[in-house]
């Protein structure tokens, strides 16, 4: 077991952050700011510096916010050697060595691995080659989609109706281009709001010109004699003439480096435990290993201690800076992650906001405000509690709702706010089962 503490640690000792993104670069942030003399060295598989993903599927797209307008801001000088542009490809634990795709071996006294998320790819003997067809993770992927919709394509298709398809659509209709939403769910935002919440995602994209297909799947793209995207077929036997599509099917974590590390890491992500140290293939803790941010499951206190990964903004933030206090710190000083998770997504002018763990709930109540205008919160029930909230263009009220499911308040909330419905009713939230259980 590690036992350093900040003010023990030697100005020779080597802190390697693997992942130059938004966890990577606030853990080594919050090393300097508690201190941290030695020498910190930060490996990205990308040649850019961090840089802030959320508007690669909305300003960047619309053409509102360049691209060399999105680097996050340092916080800190965090005095660290930059290896850009090479990836981590091994881990010998053992040796406390990193190797790295340029032939490089790294020495490390401790490491946190923040090596996040990419984009699920689309098969190449199914048209993933074609040129036309999109992944949206990097800035290169936001870059050139941005290029391909500013010359108005005739119609765009996107594969996927999570939080990044239903944002380009939005973007989609604002630089008014024809758009059609393919998802494999009953509604838009299935696995992640459930389909109560989803059908009234599903009815906004479609007042403002969304073609919507639910239930149904992309089997493949073609194209012409030139390699040129030209048509998608979908499973319900439909074609539909197209000239770009975008393919939003969710995110792979990045691990498959770690394999034969003996770290407990797979393709749901890197196991730790509450202190953010990472485990081994046997649950046990490895001494001076942490992890943070997308790529890291970790035991959540609101889900009897279930692992879970959570891929958003604050997460990220929030575990870095935990890992880094704790990579600082004497065991006996150690702080739990007790994170509620938070995100946002803007769609069609819409605001929309969540607290707490939505895809863990059973129910779900419209508590505040009208769901006609698209300005309501609605709050999700599992065995009696509060379990998380949402919010339609009403998000002030979310931190009220944040420290309801801190204490763990009964559902249905009792309530005694004056935009409350007249006649609240709970109905299930409508979530794949295998969703409330990832």
């Amino acid at each position: 077991m590690s036992n350093h503490s900040s003010q023990g640690l030697r100005k020779d000792e080597h802190i390697v952050i693997v992942g130059a993104s938004l966890a990577g670069l606030r853990a080594a942030e919050a090393l300097r700011r508690r201190d941290f003399a030695g020498q910190i060295t930060i490996v990205g598989d990308e040649k850019y510096a961090p840089y802030d993903r959320p508007p690669l599927s909305k300003h960047v797209l619309t053409g509102h916010l360049p691209i060399e307008h999105t680097p996050l801001a340092m916080l800190e000088d965090v005095r660290a050697t930059w290896i850009l542009g090479v990836a981590a490809t091994a881990l010998d634990v053992e040796q406390r060595q990193l190797s790295l795709s340029n032939g490089e071996r790294l020495h490390f006294d401790q490491l946190l691995i923040a090596t996040g998320t990419r984009a699920r790819p689309w098969p190449e003997e199914r048209g993933g080659k074609l040129d036309g067809v999109f992944l949206i993770r990097d800035r290169d992927d936001s870059q050139q989609l941005r290029e391909r919709l500013a010359r108005k394509p005739g119609r765009v298709l996107i594969a996927g109706g999570g939080f990044i398809g239903c944002e380009v659509a939005s973007v989609c209709r604002e630089l008014d281009l024809e758009v059609t939403l393919v998802e494999r769910g009953p509604t838009p935002l299935y696995g992640a709001l459930g389909s109560s919440m989803g059908s009234i995602v599903a009815r906004l994209q479609q007042q403002h010109g969304v073609d919507l297909r639910t239930r149904t799947t992309v089997e493949s793209f073609e194209g012409d004699a030139a390699g040129r995207l030209c048509r998608a077929r979908l499973s319900d036997g439909s074609v539909v003439e197209i000239d770009v599509a975008i393919v939003a099917l969710g995110a792979l974590h990045n691990t498959e480096w770690l394999q034969g590390s003996g770290l407990a890491a797979d393709e749901r992500g890197l196991v730790c435990d509450t202190y953010s140290r990472v485990l081994d293939a046997q649950g046990q803790v490895v001494e001076g290993i942490f992890t943070a941010g997308d790529v890291a499951r970790w035991p959540q206190h609101l889900c009897d201690g279930d692992l879970i990964a959570v891929e958003h903004w604050g997460n990220a933030v929030d575990q870095a800076e935990n890992a880094a206090g704790n990579m600082l710190s004497a065991e006996t000083d150690y702080r739990a992650y007790k994170h509620i998770p938070a995100f946002w997504s803007s769609q069609f002018g819409i605001n929309i906001k969540a607290v707490g763990l939505p895809n863990r709930g059973d129910e779900v109540m419209v508590t505040q405000g009208s769901v006609e205008r698209y300005r309501f919160v609605a709050a999700y029930g599992r065995q009696g509690r509060i379990i998380a909230a949402v919010s339609f263009d009403q998000g002030r009220w979310l931190e009220a709702y944040n420290t309801l499911i801190e204490e763990g308040a009964t559902y249905p909330p009792q309530l005694a706010a004056a935009d409350q419905p007249e006649n609240m009713q709970s109905q299930p939230a409508g979530f794949p089962a295998m969703a409330r259980h990832a």
